[in-house]
């Protein structure tokens, strides 16, 4: 089975990600009280006609930061504007927190595939920048708590994020947020 450069399986959960109000208080959270950092951050992740939400183009605009704490991988949304999206959605439904389960994939579209046979739905994609399209797909089991981020691994995603995950070995605290790329 194949391992990403931090150790984690392919077609496991790699990210835990969390829609937040304020992303630097966040930040703040997850050093001080869960032993994360430093995180890397993206100011604007809106892409002008390449994000579709629920079948139509997305206008809606985030800041997000990355970050690990030992081998988990964090992700933190703050929206920065009220366009419709799958991250207002789960603020009007159930207020800040717990947004999705990021599962890496050598080939995301066998991967949606497999999912939509089992019930699953598409609601959201959008390109990255180590490339491919992330996918959010929603409804496909009843336990089910988030949406599930299909994520696109590639050499360059796998070297990415593994650069992260080496950054917050032995982290001594200096530096706290940094540019994504």
């Amino acid at each position: 089975m194949r391992k990403l450069g931090w150790g984690q399986a392919l077609g496991s959960v790699a990210q835990m990600a969390y829609v937040v109000e304020d992303l630097d208080a966040a930040i703040d959270h997850f050093i001080r009280d869960c032993g994360a950092g430093p995180f890397f951050v993206i100011e604007n992740f809106l892409q002008p006609g390449a994000q579709t939400y629920r079948g139509t183009v997305s206008q809606a605009d985030l800041r997000i930061a990355m970050g690990f704490s030992g081998q988990t991988w964090i992700e933190l949304m703050q929206p920065l504007d009220d366009h419709p999206s799958i991250y207002k959605e789960v603020i009007e439904r159930s207020g800040y927190g717990l947004h999705h389960h990021g599962i890496a994939f050598e080939d995301t579209e066998a991967a949606l595939a497999d999912y939509l046979s089992r019930g699953w739905k598409e609601c959201y994609r959008s390109p990255v920048p180590t490339g491919g399209d992330v996918i959010f797909i929603e409804n496909g089991h009843a336990g089910a708590p988030c949406f599930i981020e299909l994520l696109p691994v590639s050499d360059a995603m796998d070297a990415h994020f593994t650069s992260f995950w080496k950054a917050a070995q032995d982290w001594d605290g200096k530096n706290p947020i940094r540019p994504f790329i």
